[in-house]
């Protein structure tokens, strides 16, 4: 007898279809965020064969209609070397999209490719695999704000105790 195994859904029913192109029209006017200040960046855990630093600003968390969670991610290597992007992940279909780059001025620059990308699983760049699967959409988790997703992040390997 076959096992089934319920996962979330990569995909959408024929009749959300709609609905995701009128998302898709509301995420080109997405407002960049204030440039991240040190005090409210969010450390959480990728992996430990990494010796980067990887935080979230909190304050430009958000979480949209469709659970798109936008956020300034912040990943510091152990030179001092930043990098700084504006992105989100969308839960719904474990897809990941840059929006901007930080720039040492600390202004956005605007990400030429801005589409909507599947999330894999990987050793390299595995931060985006670790915010969709252990943070922000990981199964048992249902975010209902930005005060969620902050709390998550804090949580850090304490998550199994978190309720929201």
């Amino acid at each position: 007898m076959p096992l089934l195994v319920l996962v979330p859904t990569a995909g959408l029913a024929a009749g959300d279809e709609g609905d995701l192109d009128a998302r898709r029209g509301e995420e080109a006017e997405v407002q960049l965020p204030p440039f991240p200040l040190a005090a409210n960046l969010i450390p959480f855990t990728v992996s430990a064969t990494t010796d980067n630093t990887f935080m979230i600003d909190g304050a430009s968390l958000s979480v949209g209609p469709g659970r798109v969670l936008r956020y300034t991610l912040v990943i510091v290597s152990p030179s001092g070397a930043q990098n700084v992007s504006y992105e989100a992940i969308r839960c719904t279909t474990a897809e990941r999209r840059l929006y901007a780059f930080g720039r040492s001025d600390k202004t956005w620059s605007k990400a030429r490719n801005d589409q909507w990308t599947r999330i894999q699983e990987s050793t390299v760049n595995r931060h985006h695999a670790a915010l969709f699967s252990d943070y922000f959409c990981a199964i048992g988790v249902t975010l209902r704000d930005a005060e969620d997703a902050r709390r998550i992040l804090r949580a850090g390997d304490n998550r199994s105790s978190f309720r929201p």
